[in-house]
């Protein structure tokens, strides 16, 4: 069962957002689709163990979802206009024929960001529908408790379908008020499959690929958005390097031990090519932007030690004005650390400790760890490393940690 739950689990990561997707259009409802998304699973879960994974098994979930769904109304004495639609369509995908339709995934996108919902059930309504996160994978990356995230996603469902919101692309007028959370989540989902927040991989390039793509749709459309082409820059300049991000064996290598011949430089061009987009509309960078510069800085640096590490400094303090965080905080005390020593950056680390910022992170421990290190206090470094490794909840990365610590 672990195999086949393993192989669900894979099927879900890469063609969950547009199953989903593909229900919410004939459904109308984002939420009915995704509940009967996951009782699709569940069937797969269920059934393949006896029956073998199907040849196309993103189109054997859509279909059962689908059935699903009839069920469900039927159960209900829903044989309305809804119903019969469905019914009607329902053989409108078979096995043999099912593609994915990308610009379904678009309009559910901007179906869960419709401004009938608060940001904060935009962005795990999102994550989930679309980037096929689990509920403990978004409480991770919003920094907020499971049942917090749970209880946002369910009155999300309910608000979308009280308003009868519509799965469709918005008119491009409508598009501004949305635009904010739009690629806020897009880069979320992006952030789960650069790193991943739980699991024994280190990244998810799926997941990465899919925001990416849909992040140049998004700057496609809004070419005179400057942060839609700045997103499209920071991803391409991040993704650059996933070649190089694992070892053969799936473990983790960090920037400093990266072979950078390994990095894709043609993505570097495309990236710096959307930065210089962003740049000529003339209306000044915004966070995505600042990021992909300070992205930008590491691509064309031949090393870490001839990385421009002032101007990412520099980057970081106008980042933080900008969109300020513990997170955007931290980087910057990395960034000060290898501008001008780990002296300067531990009053900033030591002020977020204080502050009570990162709490339950294993971020905060791994970073003062590194700097306690190099400052030679051994074994508070050791301590905070073992630390960060017992608060990490990607195993590869809670590997890295324990290595480190047992270097020392």
């Amino acid at each position: 069962m672990s195999d086949i739950r393993r192989t669900v689990e894979a099927v879900w990561r890469i063609e969950g957002a547009r199953i989903v997707a593909t229900l919410a259009r004939v459904t109308g409802d984002v939420g009915f689709a995704e509940d009967a998304a996951q009782e699709a699973l569940v069937d797969a879960l269920r059934q393949w163990p006896e029956s073998g994974v199907p040849q196309n098994a993103g189109a054997w979930l859509t279909a059962v979802a689908k059935r699903r769904a009839i069920d469900h109304w039927r159960r209900g004495e829903r044989l309305d206009e809804r119903y019969r639609a469905l019914a009607g369509q329902l053989e409108d995908v078979k096995d043999h024929e099912w593609q994915p339709i990308d610009d379904d995934v678009l309009r559910l996108v901007f179906a869960a960001c419709h401004p009938v919902l608060s940001r904060q059930a935009q962005i795990p309504l999102t994550l989930r529908a679309v980037g096929g996160l689990s509920t403990e994978e978004i409480a991770r990356m919003l920094l907020v408790p499971v049942a917090t995230v749970q209880q946002r996603i369910v009155r999300a469902k309910r608000t979308l379908t009280a308003a009868r919101v519509p799965l469709e692309t918005p008119d491009p007028n409508e598009w501004g008020e949305r635009l904010s959370a739009v690629l806020g989540v897009v880069y979320l989902i992006y952030t789960e499959g650069y790193a991943a927040a739980r699991g024994d991989r280190w990244i998810r390039p799926e997941l990465a690929n899919e925001a990416l793509r849909l992040g140049r749709v998004l700057a496609g459309l809004m070419p005179h958005e400057p942060e839609a082409h700045g997103l499209v820059a920071l991803m391409e300049l991040q993704a650059s390097r996933f070649a190089a991000r694992i070892a053969g064996d799936g473990t983790p290598i960090l920037l400093a031990d990266q072979d950078r011949s390994r990095w894709d430089r043609t993505q570097i061009q495309r990236g710096r090519a959307a930065l210089r987009r962003a740049d000529a509309v003339g209306r000044g960078r915004g966070s995505y932007g600042l990021q992909a510069a300070i992205a930008e800085c590491h691509a064309v640096a031949p090393s870490v030690e001839e990385t421009d590490w002032d101007r990412i400094v520099v980057l970081y303090e106008a980042l933080g004005q900008l969109a300020p965080s513990p997170v955007v905080e931290l980087n910057r005390a990395v960034a000060v650390s290898m501008a001008t020593g780990p002296a300067s950056a531990m009053p900033i680390v030591e002020q977020l400790a204080s502050d009570g910022a990162l709490l339950g992170s294993h971020l905060l421990p791994s970073v003062r760890g590194e700097l306690l290190a190099q400052l030679g206090r051994i074994e508070e470094a050791r301590s905070e490393l073992l630390t960060a490794a017992n608060l990490a909840t990607n195993e590869r990365e809670s590997a890295v940690l324990q290595a480190k610590a047992a270097a020392l």
